[in-house]
């Protein structure tokens, strides 16, 4: 409910000073709109920091996944962009859209799927195949025209979260969320406090909550071994899973 967001955004007041400061005027962009600084790309089957066919660029303002240039189809060439910081408790803030076609040769579940990285492994510690960074994702879908497909849903690769205090081992829980088709700009928002609690909120409505991320569980194929347990900070990254996606707003709100 929006009520939900009013009292964490009041929360997030007082934890950045109270009256003295807004919350606008500590948002800072993570994407600035002009080009990639900030950010590094792991793409399967390259190197990190080697942006294949230009999956990941920047025209007119925004930040687009897109597969122009895959003149051999998608190969499983999945790809993230990492920010080169890491963070722990913050608010995360995405305004995005799936447009156009899905790449030749993209898997059928990847179709209209992009997402949010959370506390992510640092992208050079990633195998050259590995498909997907051990981190809690933040799962955004599209709707096919028909069918419900609710976004905001919670997946681990790697890990593992606790829903109405029940750890799930399945590798997505879904949220409550309505299902967005078409190429119309959605606006996510995402409260991370450290390992202890995470809110995905969808245009004002708080769609799911889930707590104690960790490390451990749904392994992911050609990742490094990693200690188990609480998974408190790491990178944020954003995906690319076959289908053009855009961005045009990453803001950040540290608390």
């Amino acid at each position: 409910m929006k009520k939900t967001l009013l009292i964490i955004t009041a929360a997030l007041l007082a934890a950045c000073g109270g009256g003295n400061k807004t919350a606008t005027e500590n948002w800072v962009p993570l994407f600035n709109g002009v080009d990639l600084e900030g950010w590094t790309p792991k793409i399967a089957g390259f190197a990190a920091g080697d942006n294949y066919a230009d999956t990941f660029r920047v025209e007119d303002g925004i930040l687009k996944i897109s597969y122009d240039d895959y003149d051999e189809g998608f190969n499983g060439h999945f790809g993230h962009l990492f920010t080169d910081g890491t963070y722990s408790s913050y608010m995360l803030r995405l305004e995005y859209r799936f447009v156009g076609e899905q790449a030749d040769g993209a898997p059928a579940w990847a179709y209209r799927n992009n997402g949010a990285m959370l506390h992510s492994q640092h992208p050079e510690t990633m195998g050259l195949w590995q498909n997907f960074p051990v981190s809690v994702e933040a799962q955004i879908l599209g709707g096919n025209g028909t069918d419900e497909r609710p976004t905001a849903n919670v997946c681990t690769p790697g890990t593992t979260v606790a829903v109405d205090g029940e750890r799930r081992e399945a590798h997505c829980s879904p949220s409550s969320a309505r299902t967005y088709h078409g190429d119309q700009w959605v606006t996510m928002d995402v409260v991370v406090f450290a390992d202890s609690l995470v809110h995905h909120i969808i245009e004002g409505d708080t769609v799911l909550t889930y707590t104690a991320l960790q490390i451990g569980g749904n392994p992911v194929d050609g990742a490094p071994a990693f200690a188990p347990g609480p998974l408190r900070e790491g990178h944020i990254a954003i995906q690319a899973e076959g289908h053009p996606t855009e961005f045009r707003r990453i803001d950040i709100l540290e608390l």
